[in-house]
């Protein structure tokens, strides 16, 4: 799924829309997706000035859009203007290497359970071959009044 897509399907965009390719997908089990760091994402610019590296909550973040879109497809779903995918929470998030401008992400998130329009899912960050980030996410899907 490129870009094109992606937008099609997710209401996050600049600078929220973390992911720019979903390289996988089995309906209703896993994802795996990429996310291109550049040097000029806002976080940066803060986060060192004299050496640039991810902050923590943009890593998981980009969790969130993969998971969203591993659930949409698993329900055969599209979001409306009156559907949103709210993070809920987040546990045992760890990190394990630094993210550089110039890196990857690989984001592998896996569906463990959906009920009720909350949906628990298992995420890792990769980057190459090494882990940077993983956690356990929830989202849930609301109607909203616009």
């Amino acid at each position: 799924m490129d870009i094109h897509e992606i937008l099609k399907r997710l209401p996050h965009r600049y600078p929220i829309l973390l992911v720019d390719r979903v390289l996988e997908i089995e309906k209703g089990k896993r994802i795996r997706a990429l996310k291109n760091v550049s040097i000029n994402e806002p976080h940066f610019l803060g986060h060192f000035p004299h050496r640039p590296g991810g902050a923590g909550a943009p890593i998981l973040e980009a969790l969130a859009p993969a998971a969203t879109l591993l659930a949409l497809h698993g329900m055969d779903a599209v979001l409306d203007d009156k559907t949103v995918v709210y993070f809920a929470g987040i546990d045992g998030a760890r990190f394990k290497r630094p993210v550089e401008p110039g890196d990857q992400l690989f984001l592998d998130v896996t569906l463990d359970r959906a009920k009720s329009g909350i949906f628990k899912f298992s995420g890792r960050v990769m980057v190459g071959e090494e882990l940077a980030a993983e956690a356990q996410l929830m989202c849930t899907m609301r109607r909203i009044d616009c």
